[in-house]
């Protein structure tokens, strides 16, 4: 079995403390960039987009925000009449939990996709998910310039005035995800071919092991 170097306690904990050091730099880089993301100027956005919300009716963008002043957007990758399901979506998706805390920030977290109530009922039930989840207007996305791909966006109302504050995608996602930086913790990581790892650790290539969940075997 390949393995990290076995030492002593204390030879362990220097390692380790050394390791912190460089931690708490990294967070304190974070929280400047979070300090700067706070500062970035809003880009208006209409309000007058049409969603088709989790039990069919017709909403207004003002109503995703379900009368909080931010909105957190993780646009899902299912398009209309797709026969398949993104491994990385999902998997992003199993990784929320309760909102209770959000919420108390007077903040909302929706699911958004192209395709409709019906073909993202499906997804719903198989997979048990009950963060809300709407049909996209067509129209939204044009204006946010999300041509296709997933990308997590938010949004602040300001009465009935809403503003693009940020998005993300890509590796921006990533650090969101409980299962990923859980992964990032331990001595093998995520096992991906782009990590620096130790020769002979297990790698293979990025998200190729990925799977939505109830198609992993045993």
């Amino acid at each position: 079995m390949d393995r990290p170097n076995v030492v002593s306690a204390d030879e362990w904990q220097a390692a380790l403390d050394e390791l912190l050091v460089k931690e708490k730099e990294q967070t304190r880089a974070l929280d400047a960039l979070a300090a700067a993301r706070r500062r970035l100027p809003m880009a208006r956005v209409s309000a007058d987009h049409r969603f088709v919300a989790p039990d069919g009716t017709p909403v207004g963008l003002l109503d995703l925000f379900a009368g909080r002043r931010q909105l957190v957007v993780y646009h899902h990758m299912l398009e209309p009449g797709q026969d398949w399901l993104c491994g990385g979506c999902t998997s992003f998706t199993d990784n929320i939990g309760r909102q209770d805390h959000l919420n108390a920030r007077d903040t909302t977290l929706v699911l958004m996709s192209r395709a409709s109530q019906d073909e993202i009922g499906a997804v719903r039930d198989r997979l048990g998910y009950e963060v809300p989840w709407y049909s996209a207007d067509p129209a939204f996305y044009d204006e946010i310039g999300l041509v296709g791909g997933f990308r997590l966006s938010v949004f602040l109302r300001d009465g009935d005035e809403v503003f693009r504050t940020y998005y993300t995608t890509a590796r921006g996602v990533d650090r969101l995800r409980l299962d990923f930086n859980l992964l990032d913790l331990t001595p093998y990581g995520r096992q991906e071919e782009w990590e620096d790892s130790p020769a002979g650790w297990p790698q293979t290539p990025t998200m190729q092991w990925l799977r939505v969940r109830d198609e992993y075997e045993g």
